[in-house]
């Protein structure tokens, strides 16, 4: 059977490619299970630093698959399916090591959900994101209506959400939302390149950065302060702060090794 998920280990880099192009990457049962299972062996696996996250054929995902929801016969069923959908994007959103998006085509609903939920996002020129379940009658379910108000200004995310149609990857990147611009053909590379680049740091600076990011927003400014200054006199105690400031006198980079 052909795998719905590939994962390729390149250098310290890990790439996962949603690999069900017939159905353009739709995200199923099979799908979530085995994203968070990728997920989990490569938490163990001190050789990755980065993860990129793409999609095979012409487009990133068009969604949670549509075919599996219409056989649901109860909310239980669908509850049930939009929880793990939703654990798998915190798990990946919570990832130690930083997690960038490689959108080509078009990235809507659960698979903008998706891209939402790693750290960061490159996408192609005329790639189009879009969160469009208002015109089926519901709205996203696996962070969408939380995680973009957290990324775009609110009355752009509300519009995207409330109206159901798309924003072309030109102006995701004017707003904010995308990090990096790539032509058309080039997102993969591009966003393995910003990965190269995350996996040179420190990994234990890289957890506690993203920690920081995720966790501060949600405290008190002074609160926030305090649990960076806590986080920044650990940090001075690993050996990787020691390596850093020798290869920073000598010129060179760093070879971090995660203690």
């Amino acid at each position: 059977m052909t795998p719905v998920l590939r994962v390729e280990l390149r250098d310290q880099i890990a790439v996962l490619t949603l690999d069900r192009p017939a159905q353009l990457n739709a995200v199923d049962s099979e799908t979530v299970d085995r994203l968070t299972q990728a997920l989990n062996d490569i938490r163990e696996n001190d050789d990755v630093r980065a993860l990129v996250v793409t999609g095979a054929g012409r487009t990133f995902s068009a969604g949670a698959d549509l075919g599996e929801i219409e056989s649901f016969t109860t909310p239980g069923q669908f509850r049930a399916f939009v929880g793990r959908l939703t654990k798998a994007y915190a798990l990946l959103e919570g990832f130690p090591k930083p997690s960038v998006a490689a959108v080509h085509g078009f990235a809507f609903g659960g698979g903008l959900e998706l891209a939402l939920a790693c750290d960061l996002r490159v996408a192609e020129r005329g790639a189009r994101l879009g969160l469009p379940e208002m015109k089926l009658g519901v709205l996203p379910g696996a962070g969408g209506t939380q995680r973009l108000p957290r990324l775009l200004p609110t009355a752009i995310a509300k519009e995207m959400i409330l109206t159901g149609e798309p924003i072309h990857a030109e102006r995701a990147w004017q707003l904010g939302l995308v990090n990096e611009l790539a032509e058309p053909g080039g997102a993969l590379a591009a966003a393995e390149a910003v990965a190269a680049r995350l996996a040179a740091g420190a990994p234990l600076a890289l957890a506690a950065g993203k920690r920081l990011v995720d966790h501060g927003l949600g405290m008190d400014l002074e609160a926030a302060i305090a649990y960076e200054r806590e986080t920044v006199a650990v940090l001075f105690c690993t050996e990787d702060r020691i390596e850093g400031l020798k290869a920073f006198r000598e010129r060179r980079p760093g070879d971090f090794r995660g203690v």
